[in-house]
């Protein structure tokens, strides 16, 4: 759609990126508003924020190269193309090697974990979704195509040469799906966490309700890699997250006196 947000020369701003950057601020900012409120360290959640967020492009990076292994081994230039650097990756896979990071931060400052984990959840959504956008901006993550009325067609050549989105085919817009989805889990999460709650209740609804999207949502997505027993590898670890997440609720950890209630 529109992958260049600043062209000057030879020099180029993707969209996609600054999206990105806008979604990652967006969400530590609601994060540190949020840890304030529930009487915890802002620095130290600022600081957890950013380390999560480096080890989510990691883990997505990781995941991208792991799922499209063959593509990388018979040409290693790939992994250093510009394509390839601008790339975010497969988020689940970001998400999981986030939450391994942010365990281990917060039992080294000794934050309540779950406490903290809750205060992230509602900013992960909303930088998702402003993420999300970007995917649109620049083609990737595109979905199937359709006939339905609010089928999106790319027709730009850049984003077919950055992405390989196919030009001029009626698709479905799953960025948009899934950014939706995960605007609307993080009004939900927002006003939820501001109720009485659990501890690892806000995380554990925000890896439920998002990995039920993601899962269905894959089943109009373009994929590459082949499936599994008919899913793919996002659905499986989608299938992971979610039991993650129903555990998290069922555990029901109380909240300390000194949390909001």
């Amino acid at each position: 759609m529109f992958p260049r947000l600043i062209s000057i020369g030879n020099f180029w701003a993707p969209t996609y990126g600054a999206l990105v950057a806008i979604g990652f601020l967006v969400g530590l900012f609601i994060a540190v508003r949020l840890a304030k409120r529930e009487g915890l360290s802002p620095d130290l959640v600022a600081n957890l924020g950013i380390y999560s967020g480096i080890a989510g492009l990691i883990g997505g990076k990781i995941t991208m190269f792991l799922f499209d292994w063959k593509v990388y081994w018979n040409n290693p230039r790939e992994l250093f193309s510009r394509e390839t650097l601008q790339a975010a990756g497969v988020y689940q896979g970001g998400l999981v090697l986030a939450l391994i990071v942010a365990v281990f931060y917060i039992r080294r400052t000794k934050l309540p974990w779950l406490q903290t984990l809750d205060v992230l959840a509602p900013g992960v959504a909303i930088g998702h979704a402003i993420g999300r956008l970007g995917c649109f901006a620049a083609g990737c993550c595109w979905g199937l195509p359709t006939r339905l009325p609010w089928a999106v067609t790319f027709r730009n050549p850049e984003a077919n040469r950055l992405t390989g989105v196919p030009l001029d085919i009626p698709l479905h817009p799953t960025q948009l799906y899934e950014a939706f989805a995960e605007a609307v889990i993080f009004v939900f999460l927002f006003w939820r966490i501001r109720r009485p709650h659990a501890n690892g209740d806000i995380i554990g609804a925000y890896l439920v309700l998002y990995s039920i999207a993601r899962f269905f949502i894959e089943f109009v997505r373009y994929h590459e890699q082949p499936t599994q027993l008919g899913l793919s590898l996002t659905q499986w670890i989608s299938i992971g997250t979610c039991l993650l997440g129903i555990w998290l609720l069922l555990k029901r950890v109380p909240r300390p006196q000194t949390a909001h209630a």
